[in-house]
């Protein structure tokens, strides 16, 4: 086994250093050997004082995720950090990088915390659907008061150095050199007598401070168990002793780790590692990129522009003229103007993020761009006559991508010499804020391409999926199936806020109709009218949303959609409802009011068969991926961890009967995924198919 502590001695101080990369994860092995050092120094006449530190870039970004769900095993983290607590002898702990969840927990049992000036600490737990395990919730309001604590173990958010320090997690802050000072911080605590943080009584919380917290936690839970139980906890610790908070928070881990919500969130943690890597490109090199090119400096291209600036990438921004130019220019600079009263950026910030941009109407200009990136309209005659004009201004080494939604890449690609170099890359709005990209692979798409756009993805701090070719290929392909199940509700008797409440309650932040509503109406009617003729008269139709936009009803925009919006506020529109009740009527189908459940399974049910349909095509390589796209790209509940991974959670066999009754009362509208038969029939499930 390697050696994932180096202890040595500085002076009278011993300083116990964790290398175990690459994050510093606290092991089983750390654990022991964390433990066994400390124990060692309290016998050791020469050291009176001790540093735990961590080696790389990192202190430790928590736990081994690996040892999840297995029986734990000795020494366990809440007795290592009693352990560092109980210290006769001082013991300080330096954070650098990240010193997160068990991290952060082992610098709660020290006797003083420093950070680096760029450190960050947090308890980022409850992203995976749990709570510190080792004390932290008992511990951290004891330090920093009930309200902080609840606040920074609800969200799970990082730290920077100086808001610790402001609420006294850290008792300094190393500006130079965090290793000196750590030193010499502890050897200022030689021979004085160290308080422990557990005996210490939590300070009262102002009443009015405190629910306005839960409050805060509870509306944003959204149907979350672990912010909930946070409440719980944190409250506990304000009557109860530190020797019986720490059993119920230990009770608590250990439900929330077998619960299906944490099942979920620790799959999509686990996806989100796996999505970028694929056998054909494990020694396939991607190229250095430096300038990118974006055609069009609209919404997309503007947003698409700020998300390269970010990472460091130098852009050319090209429009038709001037006047679009201009207006692009001022869409790239409100997005800086925002993240500046936002906090995010400071004008310094803003100033040399700009300073990278290159505005041109000149399009020659891009010979000069590694990559480009069109972002034009939606329309594939129009993007195949800007493929033909870059194929005689660029150099055949420049890659090209679409960031097109929906349209074939093939045809595109067909415009090109060296038909290698193009893929899609599809950005979701706003494209400087959304995590998902998804990757479109065309059947020429050459492996180095594809190396290079999935390293693009990593810069720009992105979730990227791999995807093959098909209309709207894996999130829009789904999501039409979603919304077709939604609209064929409509014409059975359900109305769109009645579908809309139950997807909400299910876990969207927004119901399908509202979502529309935000999109704006036009852009599913144009949609609609270009692929009206080739529609198969024979496929059940909704023209709803066709009668909505021919009223001039588009969404928000308009002040009118599926909804009504008053003072900004959305409410249901009674000459909506009576349009959707006759056209209900006029289709002869049998009427009948829905649960919420059964609106909640038929659209899951729509979700699942298509990405059943999508694995078997190829379109997709695992399920997972497929589950990374509807949770970042769409707003599945991330905590019932994706379509796919919710499907074996519910059971297969129930899925597939959902899938067979929706078969035959939907006909060419729904027809049942072979490879879902094939799981069931086989007594397998989607999970199985992850490796692949």
């Amino acid at each position: 086994m390697p050696e994932v502590l180096r202890v040595w001695r500085d002076g009278e101080v011993a300083v116990l250093e964790i290398d175990n990369p690459p994050v510093n994860a606290t092991s089983q092995a750390v654990r022991r050997a964390l433990f066994d050092a400390v124990q060692r120094a309290q016998s050791e006449p020469e050291t009176l004082a001790i540093l735990i530190c961590g080696a790389g870039r990192t202190f430790t970004a928590g736990g081994d995720i690996t040892e999840f769900g297995k029986p734990p095993r000795e020494p366990h983290l809440p007795d290592l950090i009693n352990r560092i607590e109980e210290s006769a002898k001082p013991i300080v702990v330096a954070w650098h990088g990240t010193a997160l969840g068990g991290g952060c927990e082992i610098g709660l049992g020290a006797h003083k915390r420093i950070i680096a000036k760029d450190g960050f600490v947090g308890l980022p737990e409850v992203k995976l659907g749990l709570l510190p395990g080792a004390g932290g919730t008992q511990r951290l309001p004891r330090l920093i008061g009930p309200v902080a604590a609840l606040d920074l173990i609800a969200t799970g958010r990082m730290i920077g150095a100086e808001e610790a320090l402001r609420l006294g997690l850290v008792d300094a802050i190393a500006w130079k050199d965090l290793r000196a000072e750590a030193i010499e911080l502890a050897r200022g605590l030689i021979g004085q007598m160290q308080p422990r943080l557990s005996l210490r009584a939590t300070p009262a919380a102002e009443p009015e401070a405190w629910q306005a917290m839960v409050a805060k936690v509870n509306r944003e839970a959204r149907g979350r168990i672990a912010p909930q139980r946070a409440i719980e906890l944190v409250s506990q610790s304000l009557t109860l002793p530190f020797s019986l908070g720490q059993p119920n928070e230990r009770r608590a881990f250990f439900e929330l780790m077998n619960s299906e919500q944490s099942r979920g969130l620790r799959h999509l943690f686990l996806a989100e590692r796996e999505a970028g890597k694929r056998p054909e490109l494990a020694n396939v090199i991607p190229r250095d990129l430096h300038q990118i090119g974006i055609i069009g400096a609209g919404t997309m291209g503007s947003g698409i522009a700020v998300a390269f600036l970010d990472a460091g990438f130098k852009v050319m921004l090209v429009e038709a003229d001037d006047t679009a130019l201009q207006a692009g220019l001022e869409r790239v600079n409100g997005l800086y103007l925002r993240a500046i009263r936002s906090g995010r950026i400071d004008e310094d910030t803003r100033l040399n993020r700009l300073s990278n941009l290159v505005p041109t109407t000149e399009m020659s200009r891009l010979a000069a761009c590694e990559l480009v990136i069109e972002a034009i309209f939606e329309e594939l005659g129009v993007k195949l006559e800007l493929m033909k004009k870059l194929a005689t201004l660029l150099p055949a080494s420049t890659l090209i991508a679409t960031n097109t939604s929906y349209l074939d890449l093939e045809p595109m690609a067909d415009a090109l010499p060296s038909p290698e170099r193009f893929l899609g890359l599809h950005f979701f709005s706003p494209a400087h804020v959304m995590k998902l990209l998804e990757i479109v692979r065309a059947r020429r798409t050459g492996l180095q391409a594809l190396s290079t756009a999935l390293a693009i993805g990593r810069k720009l701090k992105k979730i990227a999926v791999i995807s093959g070719v098909c209309e709207g290929f894996i999130g829009n392909r789904i999501l039409a199936k979603f919304r077709a199940q939604c609209e064929f509700m409509l014409e059975e008797g359900a109305l769109p806020r009645e579908i809309d409440a139950a997807m909400e309650a299910f876990g969207l932040a927004m119901g399908p109709f509202a979502v529309q509503d935000l999109a704006g109406l036009d852009i599913a009617w144009a949609r609609r009218k270009r692929l009206a003729a080739t529609r198969d008269p024979a496929d059940r139709d909704v023209p709803l949303v066709d009668r909505l936009c021919e009223q001039g009803r588009f969404g928000q925009k308009s002040g009118k959609g599926w909804y009504a919006y008053e003072n900004g506020r959305r409410v249901p529109d009674p000459a909506v409802e009576a349009m959707v009740r006759a056209h209900a009527a006029s289709t002869g189908r049998p009427q009948r009011s829905f649960s919420a459940q059964e609106i909640q399974t038929r659209v899951v049910t729509a979700m699942v068969n298509e990405g059943a349909k999508i694995l078997g095509e190829g379109i997709a390589a695992r399920p997972a991926d497929i589950d990374l796209v509807l949770v970042h790209g769409y707003g599945f509940p991330n905590w019932r961890g994706g379509p796919m991974h919710h499907a074996d959670a519910l059971g297969l066999k129930q899925m597939l009967a959902v899938a067979k009754d929706t078969e035959a009362r939907d006909g060419r509208g729904f027809q049942v995924a072979p490879l879902l038969a094939e799981l069931v029939s086989s007594q397998r499930n989607f999970s199985t198919l992850n490796g692949a």
